[in-house]
């Protein structure tokens, strides 16, 4: 199952407005394990940042004069997303500024991809304890050491983690299908052989550990034991 974790930065808080995407960040999860794929841009949104923005996540003008617009990008993003599902941390705010942004070249809204809105998942989970991303990786104790200001990728990093445990959290037998899934290729399900290996049997069993003092020793123990006592029912008397 290959899912898409995405996050984004703006110029503001809505693109109703003229706001614009600044940076988009996307990680690929198979089988709910990253997979170490991933796309990240940073976009010249061809207007000025807000203060306010900058505050939040440090994007200058300055620093986005020189990188590609949105038009020089969308083909290399579609392509990531491809139509599975999106996993974003209030997704309403991110869909409508890529939806605004597709619309800007001329390019349908994403329909076709299912959006899982992690953000509701932790209110449904947690009602009314605080729900934004560094709340959640407090709670989850995901090291958000690194975070000093918002960027897409890290962001994406950080609530990979978060969804796995909003998920239910990490299980065996995902690691090992993840890593199976690797070793063929990320994108397709992996051989089922490699999944389910016969278990070998020992062409004999393993020597004793015990020294001949410590079996005279555990004799001695059962030779003090009532005859009804529980331990002669378990088959440890046998040592």
């Amino acid at each position: 199952m290959r899912e898409i974790i995405l996050d984004t930065e703006t110029t503001g808080l809505d693109p109703s407005r003229g706001d614009r995407i600044v940076e988009i960040g996307c990680l690929e999860l198979v089988n709910r394990l990253p997979s170490g794929e991933t796309f990240h841009v940073y976009i010249n949104p061809e207007r000025a940042m807000s203060p306010e923005a900058e505050a939040v996540h440090g994007i200058s003008d300055a620093f986005l004069a020189d990188k590609p617009k949105f038009a020089d990008i969308v083909e290399g993003f579609l392509e990531f997303v491809g139509s599975d599902p999106l996993v974003i941390h209030n997704a309403a705010f991110d869909m409508k500024f890529l939806n605004a942004e597709l619309g800007h070249v001329n390019r349908g809204p994403l329909e076709t991809n299912p959006v899982i809105d992690t953000l509701a998942m932790a209110r449904k989970r947690f009602p009314g304890a605080p729900a934004s991303l560094d709340a959640l990786c407090r709670r989850f104790g995901v090291d958000n050491s690194g975070r000093v200001h918002h960027g897409a990728l890290l962001d994406s990093e950080l609530l990979a983690d978060v969804y796995l445990e909003l998920s239910g959290g990490r299980q065996p037998g995902l690691v090992f299908q993840a890593d199976a899934a690797r070793a063929t290729d990320a994108r397709t399900t992996p051989d089922a052989d490699l999944l389910r290996q016969p278990q070998q049997r020992r062409p004999a069993p393993l020597p004793a550990r015990l020294s001949e003092d410590e079996r005279i020793a555990h004799r001695a123990f059962l030779e003090d034991l009532p005859q009804n006592a529980i331990w002669f029912d378990t088959g440890a008397d046998s040592l």
